[in-house]
């Protein structure tokens, strides 16, 4: 019996995957949690085998709480199910210690495959996320390099990138499920780890660097 903590911000989700998989006589759903801080709390107190989680949520998301998890108990493992296929959430992610990275179009088999291959010590990541990977290897040694030089986080890669395609701090605010105000700030801290003046040096920064195409 594998015992199963589905982590998701979305209600209808986390009540619909504990359905689809209840079913499976071999998984025991032992809780389910909103956020990455409840899902850290849960394994303190719980017996927890796998984690199935989302990688965007407001409070801690799903690179944070893996961290968490990971420092609290390294044998828990951690599958994430997003709908997002972004690099940076997915390197991040599997350097924090993630297990597993599904596509939410994935069907119930293949979540319930992927839930017994993390918890036999395999790693699982959609063909598709795989495939992204791949294609972007170039890309993210790239990235790596100059977040290293720079001392840039990927979140801060990420949002260099989105001004460079012309967004402002509303819609960006949006696209990383940030507040304003912290969009604000980070691009304070952007400016000053760059040295640069204005968002649209950072614009020009992105472009030089090729961060975007």
């Amino acid at each position: 019996m594998i015992n199963i903590l589905i982590v998701d911000d979305e209600v209808l989700i986390r009540e619909g995957l504990k359905i689809l998989l209840a079913v499976y006589d071999d998984l025991n759903i032992v809780g389910l949690c909103g956020d990455g801080e409840e899902a850290y709390v849960f394994c303190q107190d719980q017996d927890v085998d796998v984690v199935l989680m989302d990688i965007r949520m407001e409070k801690c998301d799903g690179v944070m709480a893996t961290k968490l998890i990971k420092s609290l108990e390294k044998n828990i493992k951690i599958l994430i199910l997003t709908t997002f296929k972004d690099n940076a959430y997915i390197t991040s992610a599997l350097s924090c210690g993630a297990n597993g990275y599904l596509l939410k179009d994935s069907s119930s088999e293949k979540i319930y495959e992927a839930l017994k291959n993390v918890y036999l010590g395999n790693a699982v990541v959609h063909p598709e996320v795989l495939d992204n990977m791949i294609n972007n290897q170039k890309d993210s040694s790239a990235h790596c390099y100059i977040m290293e030089k720079y001392g840039l986080s990927a979140k801060e890669i990420e949002l260099i990138k989105l001004i460079a395609e012309g967004m402002n701090n509303k819609e960006i605010s949006k696209v990383l499920f940030l507040a304003e105000g912290t969009v604000k700030n980070m691009i304070s801290t952007i400016l000053s780890k760059l040295q640069l003046r204005d968002r649209t040096q950072i614009a020009i920064f992105a472009f030089k660097n090729e961060l975007v195409g």
